[in-house]
């Protein structure tokens, strides 16, 4: 039960931990994540957490709805994007999306691929509501083995957040490229760096 509220637990205090810890990359992820966005674009975002992500990209696209499993990080993000009239937010489940092949014209899931026991079905299920010629667009903080990332999932696996997979940068590619996807990727730096995957469907 701690593991499933843990993120409910931490939200409140989330940003302030972020930003304290990695402001550059923590705001930065967001902002590139929105270069691949267009202004008629129907976004889904998953695992949105407290909006970082979801505020850039709905001043960029024409609609953005914004899920997580936490109802606390979510009502964080309410506020945080509440000067985004385009955002409609939903408690859903990254691994059984409630919406029809084919719907989104981009779908984004950030900092969460990390955390699941089957990662390989949540792209693929990513994949499913993302729109031929659309993008799946997935970043994930990976550890450059400096000793203060390290530290970072470390405590973060303590207090309830476990990590299934810690990627760097090789492994990360790795994991797309063994999977088969049409992958390119990019990396937004910090103390501990986002590498972002786009993935053309």
């Amino acid at each position: 039960m701690f593991k499933k509220n843990f993120w409910d637990k931490i939200a409140g205090v989330y940003d302030f931990f972020e930003r304290a810890y990695n402001r550059k990359c923590y705001d930065g992820t967001g902002e590139r994540v929105a270069q691949e966005i267009d202004s008629e674009d129907i976004v889904l975002e998953c695992a949105c957490g407290t909006g970082s992500i979801s505020k850039p990209v709905a001043k960029k696209c024409k609609n953005l709805f914004a899920t997580d499993m936490s109802v606390n990080m979510m009502k964080r993000a309410r506020k945080n994007c509440s000067d985004c009239g385009n955002i409609i937010f939903k408690k859903s489940n990254i691994m059984s999306i409630k919406a029809k092949n084919d719907t989104f014209d981009k779908v984004v899931a950030g900092n969460v691929i990390h955390l699941l026991d089957e990662p390989y079905k949540a792209v693929d299920e990513l994949l499913r509501v993302c729109k031929k010629g659309g993008k799946v667009i997935i970043p994930t903080y990976i550890n450059m083995g400096k000793q203060s990332s390290e530290l970072l999932i470390k405590l973060f696996d303590f207090a309830g957040a476990h990590f299934t997979k810690q990627f760097d940068r090789r492994s990360y590619e790795e994991f797309f490229t063994k999977g088969g996807y049409n992958v390119s990727f990019d990396v937004v730096e910090g103390k501990m760096p986002c590498a972002i995957a786009i993935i053309k469907k």
